[in-house]
């Protein structure tokens, strides 16, 4: 994963100063855009190919995790409503955007190989999502009006944005599993395949982070608070999530969850309901949770080369 990151904001940092590669520029920010989703669908589809839909069952933690998500953004909401000329209101709507973010669809192939349970994260990706969409339209136009966006609207466009790359691969998966059960087979045994799709997505998700906060034109002081308080925000999630999915018996799970943000939606939420400062929280929280994520990788391998040293 550090190798993937290290990567793509290099590959940002290179292409964009070479000069000759300008008019290239749109040819590839159109590829970046279809090649994208359809990395993110191939990842989910195989992941989806393990999970049996009748294990999609909510759990006591998706109910603790979505009332923190849900009453942290709401709090800090009204915090802004009720102080709107607050000392640093871009750094708390950016706290609003970490926390409220749903869960990233490749939070399966995280906790699945740091041997989670995949089909509990899958069941609170799906109900986050849900959530999300009725709670912003409920809250934002408290902070941010916007002239003929109505709930019903806002609604919409949230559905829109998550629901088909999260379904379509869950229903294609669930077919291939009734109607072809022999290439179903043939996926089940490709073990790393979604890991190191990700580890791909991964890569041109960096370089759109970095291009995001290169562009930025947020002053410095502005930037070093909002990447302060996503650090915070992510941590904070990691660690609740965790303590509270320990509780239940799948700490992983609820860890990745309530930790790993779809960040690319974050960013795009900001553009749309808020202020295009607040993206590049989006932005910082996609570098800090993807840190955690290789740290916590690196000690799985750590703790089985050692417990692999110890067999007789």
């Amino acid at each position: 994963m550090p190798i993937a990151m290290i990567t793509g904001a290099l590959s940002y940092f290179i292409y964009s100063n070479i000069p000759a590669l300008a008019p290239t520029k749109p040819f590839v920010t159109s590829l970046i855009s279809f090649l994208q989703p359809i990395l993110i669908f191939a990842m989910l589809f195989i992941t989806f190919c393990k999970i049996s839909l009748n294990d999609l069952r909510p759990k006591m933690w998706h109910l603790w995790l979505l009332l923190i998500q849900s009453g942290s953004f709401a709090l800090l909401t009204l915090c802004i409503a009720f102080f709107p000329e607050i000392t640093g209101r871009v750094i708390i709507e950016g706290a609003m955007l970490c926390m409220i973010c749903p869960t990233a669809t490749a939070a399966t192939v995280i906790a699945g190989k740091l041997g989670g349970n995949t089909t509990s994260l899958t069941s609170y990706i799906i109900l986050i999502n849900i959530v999300t969409a009725i709670v912003i339209p409920i809250f934002i136009p408290l902070i941010h009006s916007h002239h003929g966006m109505t709930f019903v609207t806002s609604f919409s466009m949230i559905l829109a944005k998550v629901f088909p790359l999260l379904l379509c691969p869950l229903i294609t998966a669930m077919m291939l599993r009734k109607w072809f059960p022999s290439i179903h087979g043939v996926i089940l045994q490709c073990k790393d395949l979604a890991f190191y799709i990700w580890l791909v997505a991964l890569a041109i998700a960096i370089a759109l982070t970095t291009r995001s906060i290169v562009h930025s034109h947020v002053p410095m002081v502005y930037q070093f608070g909002i990447a302060g308080i996503s650090l915070v925000c992510c941590a904070l999630q990691f660690f609740i999530g965790k303590r509270i999915g320990a509780h239940y018996h799948d700490e992983i799970s609820a860890g990745q969850s309530l930790g790993q943000k779809n960040t690319i939606f974050a960013i795009w939420l900001a553009y749309t309901f808020m202020t295009p400062v607040t993206s590049i929280a989006g932005g910082f929280y996609s570098i800090w949770h993807n840190l955690y994520n290789s740290y916590q990788l690196y000690q799985m391998r750590k703790q089985q080369g050692s417990e692999r040293k110890s067999e007789p």
